[in-house]
């Protein structure tokens, strides 16, 4: 070769010499390059060169292996000698001039193939910096008119490469995983700059196919070509929210020979990558519901192993595979000389015994007799495996032979991240071959960038500073004020609203309970969420149970209104005797008042003594006018699948989750009986509000990450996948302030205060006067109560007119004080009858004791009367100790708590402090980054908050409460009914009455 000559000339020219191109530098061959370049004696070597390459007269050419660029050159011995030394650094004065440049770069390349211990490290890290700022300062014009100047552009990026990996201390001193990064980003720059055209560039190491489609026409396009590997995209659908609608889309395939990052794993074959760009920055697909279809050849592909075996009648066939990478698919021929199918059964460590349904294939003509054996179904694990392959609904004929091949192969791309090859998301496809492997990945090659995003700094020695600019910028400043203002406004009328629902929120202890009925029901009531669900109407119910029913009890209370929209309320309805299973609730309405028509959601009872919860799952109207058009209804228990049912659970965790737990809307509408008030609410809001502009400010004006797609687009608005993650950073922050200050309100003990005028309350219970009707009464009202129970056994009484009638009454109940004395059983049915009556008799006879013989028709009758009371009082005594005693407990439900623990009462204050600290903090950090970021970027942050604040109040919060509330009606945990201290005064309330009724501090 008598001048310099490109590669491929070169290699014609020795082709028609009837030689081959020297390709391979291998170690006698470097050593041999070198001593020439030295004037070194090389006879000791022996060459063996191609037939003409030779010439007649002439001496052996010194042939030096071209540098893989444009413009490599073959030079003498005596040229290296006299050659001046060169550096790298004369690169870096030619970056605006790209011919000089890569004059430059193909003499460094020259320089660094000739001299030992090169490349260094900072010798190519220095090259490749060089060659990627002349490529970037190219223009897409010069590109497209200069096509020879891209191409020496790819092949001193692919020379580079070519010297990086063989270099003599590769092994002592391997390059940096981020190498073949490196080299790529060059060719990601020139995808950028030859824009549409269709370009096909070839390079030493490979090929790189590049074009320019519509959105519409990637749908199943193919790129590369069938001898180097090529990729069929998935339809449009699976890939159009990732594209775009109107931009043209630049993909760049390109192909290697050789692996760029050489790892533990046995990589053979083409390497290949993708990406696809809209112009700006390169597209990252991942997740996709259809896979690319990438096709890589295996030219230097083992061969195959295969065999052939005679199966005789009767027997099976065993193949044993030795599996030691068990991410490795293999694909096993089983190929016999009939038409026959065969069943093919995978076993480990040792033959299956029977064929196994769950390892099974049926193997026939129409499936080419190919069995794919996936990594799942070796479960990952290496070792020896063995498949069974016998004949399956098929005759067996003489001379029967199963031809058996098989092959491995793997699918794997480079993951930046780990610096590893990896196998996420790829899988080996069906139509691989021997000599092509097919790989189905739903994702594009190389992912490198980062999930979250790190927030600003700011020097908060510079406060005085800053804060001194606010006449410059007062953006942040205003919003803060307007805010604190609304804030201030919300919080007066929350006050306003707390006051009036705190006189709404007691709980009634019903005054025409009897004083001596001790067995106690808590009764709720739901009134709808309807528009004029709430009645002015006076409202009765009756308890029907197993044992026994309730008399009829007006649900009012004359401290506050009742049954309002939206409103629950509780009584508490007290019983002479144990009603038993509540089995019937009779509502009705007289249809008094303004707007009697009443929509009643729900009612639940709670027997106090066994704390078992009686549904009743009303939803319907009361009224003359909507509904069934009646006033008067009886409504059934709810069983427990009603009770359990999904239905039900998530409608009441729902309801009750906006209400209380949505921090927003439950300012409105907050549960009539939670201790956590309005005011609390509004405040908890606002120092939410400040928190979430603190965290959003500080993440904003960050460095803009130019690969990060574009979401959305109108006109000049367009949101990117960078702004929508600092939202949702920003509020994924804002959780555990919300959890800690919410938590601390809702889980305060309510502060019971007692009334404080007791005496009061005990002259107005107390009766003014005694006289011969309010004795009938009270005598003919105990009669009635006892009547209410079948177990009793004793007929109502008629009225009583007149004190002739006492004594009849009085023996009844006396009549009926013998039959509880002769049961020999107790339970507490009897204990709270004899308790009842003990306590209704003890008041009859003192009020006896006040009233004077000529009360009555005679003396004789009264000290008859008065004797006969006395006497039943007694054995009334009796016969409730002897029960007592020998009453067994009640079987009580295991009490369930709503809450884990109740705070004390105190602890409001801390709650006050840590909302007021964090609402400061939060406040000054947004005036401090507002005042660093300046007046337009100010602006353009309050935009950016609007979205997060849309996030957290109609995304966030709600999905909270729809998702525990889909948690717990998965569970089947109905909504629990809650005890409350108040509960417990109520029926403290109750007990002291019965016992200033009776006058017996016992009961």
């Amino acid at each position: 070769m008598e001048e310099s000559s490109s590669w491929s000339e070169a290699r014609s020219s020795c082709e028609k010499r009837g030689g081959e191109l020297l390709k391979l530098i291998n170690s006698p061959v470097r050593t041999f390059l070198n001593d020439i370049s030295r004037e070194r004696d090389t006879g000791n070597l022996t060459w063996w060169l191609g037939e003409g390459f030779r010439g007649d007269g002439q001496e052996p050419s010194t042939i030096r292996r071209p540098a893989p660029s444009t413009a490599s050159s073959v030079v003498s011995s005596h040229a290296t000698r006299s050659r001046l030394k060169r550096d790298v650094n004369d690169m870096a004065l030619h970056i605006s001039d790209i011919d000089k440049l890569l004059e430059e770069a193909d003499k460094e390349l020259l320089r660094m193939e000739t001299t030992p211990g090169e490349p260094t490290n900072n010798n190519r890290d220095k090259f490749i910096q060089h060659l990627l700022a002349g490529t970037q300062a190219l223009t897409p014009q010069f590109a497209l008119q200069h096509n020879d100047t891209i191409l020496h552009i790819y092949n001193c990026s692919s020379a580079i490469l070519l010297l990086s990996m063989t270099k003599c201390d590769v092994d002592t001193n391997p390059n940096p995983e981020s190498l073949f990064e490196d080299i790529f980003e060059i060719y990601r720059v020139i995808s950028v700059l030859m824009g549409s055209t269709e370009t096909v560039f070839q390079h030493p190491t490979g090929t790189i196919y590049q074009n320019s489609f519509k959105p519409d026409e990637l749908s199943n396009q193919v790129l590369g070509s069938e001898k180097q590997g090529h990729v069929k995209l998935p339809s449009l659908d699976a890939v159009l929210s990732h594209l775009g609608i109107s931009q043209p889309i630049t993909t760049q395939f390109a192909t290697f020979s050789v692996n760029p990052h050489p790892s533990d794993e046995n990589i053979s074959g083409t390497v290949c990558s993708l990406m696809l760009s809209n112009g700006k920055s390169d597209l990252k697909i991942q997740n996709l519901s259809e896979m690319f279809e990438i096709f890589l050849p295996r030219p230097n592909a083992s061969a195959l192993l295969n065999s052939t075996v005679v199966l005789e009648k009767d027997t099976t066939s065993v193949t044993q595979l030795n599996i030691t990478d068990p991410y490795m698919t293999v694909v096993l021929s089983v190929v016999p000389s009939i038409d026959v199918s065969l069943a093919l059964t995978l076993a480990h460590g040792s033959p299956p015994a029977s064929p196994n349904a769950s390892n099974v294939a049926i193997l026939n003509r129409k499936g080419g007799y190919r069995f794919m054996i996936t990594p799942e179904m070796l479960r990952h694990t290496a070792g020896t495996w063995y498949v069974d392959a016998r004949l399956y609904n098929s005759t067996w004929e003489p001379g029967l032979t199963l031809m058996i091949t098989s092959f491995m192969s793997k699918c794997l791309y480079w993951n930046v991240t780990k610096e590893t090859w990896s196998t996420d998301g790829c899988k080996v496809g069906d139509k691989s071959t021997p000599d092509q492997t097919q790989c189905l990945c739903n994702h594009l090659t190389l992912f490198g960038s980062s999930f979250f995003v790190m927030p600003n700094y700011v020097d908060i020695s510079r406060t005085a500073e800053l804060f001194a600019t606010v006449n410059e910028n007062f953006v942040v400043l205003a919003l803060l004020c307007a805010f604190f203002g609304l804030y201030l406004v919300t919080l007066l009328w929350a006050c306003y609203a707390d006051r009036r629902a705190r006189s709404k929120r007691k709980m009634t202890l019903l005054e025409d309970n009897h004083a001596a009925a001790q067995y106690n029901y808590l009764v709720g009531v739901q009134t709808g969420h309807r528009k004029g669900a709430g009645t002015s109407a006076n409202v009765t119910v009756k308890l029907i149970g197993a044992e026994g029913e309730s008399t009829i009890h007006n649900l009012t209370d004359p401290e506050k209104p009742v049954f309002e929209r939206g409103s629950v309320d509780m009584f508490v309805l007290a019983t002479p005797f144990p009603l038993g299973e509540v089995r019937n609730l009779r509502l009705q309405h007289d249809n008094s008042g303004g707007h009697p028509s009443w929509y009643i959601n729900k009612v639940t009872v709670q027997d106090l003594q066994t704390r078992h919860v009686y549904h009743f799952f009303c939803g319907c109207w009361l009224s003359t006018e909507r509904g069934e058009a009646v006033t008067k209804k009886t409504f059934n228990a709810a069983k427990n699948n009603e009770i359990a049912s999904f239905r039900n659970i998530f409608q009441s965790r729902t309801s009750t989750g906006f209400r209380d737990e949505h921090i927003w809307v439950s300012i409105v509408d907050p549960p009539s009986r939670s201790p956590f008030t309005r005011a609390q609410r509004v405040s908890c809001c606002m120092s939410l509000l400040l928190c979430t502009m603190a965290i959003n400010i500080a993440f904003w004006n960050i460095p803009v990450d130019a690969s990060s797609p574009v979401l959305f687009s109108l006109g000049s608005l367009k949101i990117t996948w960078q702004e929508i993650m600092v939202g949702v950073e920003s509020g994924l922050l804002m959780f555990p302030i919300n959890i800690l200050i919410i938590t601390i309100f809702r889980s305060i003990r309510p502060r019971i205060i007692s009334k404080a005028k007791r005496e009061d309350s005990e002259e107005s219970i107390r009766p003014a006067a005694v006289t011969v009707p309010s004795v009938l009464k009270d005598t003919e009202e105990v009669v009635s109560l006892v009547c209410g129970s079948p177990r009793n056994k004793i007929s109502n009484t008629e009225r009583l007119e007149t004190t002739a009638d006492l004594c009849p009454a009085l023996d009844k109940l006396h009549s009926f004080i013998q039959n509880m004395q002769g049961e020999t059983e107790s339970d507490p049915h009897w204990v709270y009858c004899s308790k009842f009556l003990l306590a209704a008799l003890s008041h009859l006879l003192t009020c006896l004791e006040k009233l004077d013989a000529k009360n009555f028709s005679s003396p004789g009758e009264y000290q008859q009367i008065l004797s006969l009371t006395n006497l039943l009082v007694r054995k009334a005594e009796m016969v409730f100790s002897c029960h007592l005693a020998s009453c067994p407990p009640p079987v009580k439900k295991k009490k369930t708590r709503s809450v884990g623990c109740w705070l004390p009462w105190w602890c409001v204050f801390l709650g006050w402090f840590l909302l007021l600290s964090i609402s400061g903090i939060s406040t000054y950090f947004t005036l401090l980054y507002g005042f660093q970021y300046g007046r337009e970027k100010s602006i353009k942050w309050v935009m950016s908050l609007g979205l997060s604040l849309f996030q957290s109040i109609f995304i966030l919060q709600p999905l909270k409460v729809v998702g525990i509330a889909v948690f717990f009606a998965l569970l089947l945990r109905p909504v629990a009914v809650e005890e409350s201290e108040e509960v417990e005064q109520v029926l403290l309330e109750q007990q002291d009455k019965c016992r200033r009724y009776s006058g017996k501090d016992t009961l």
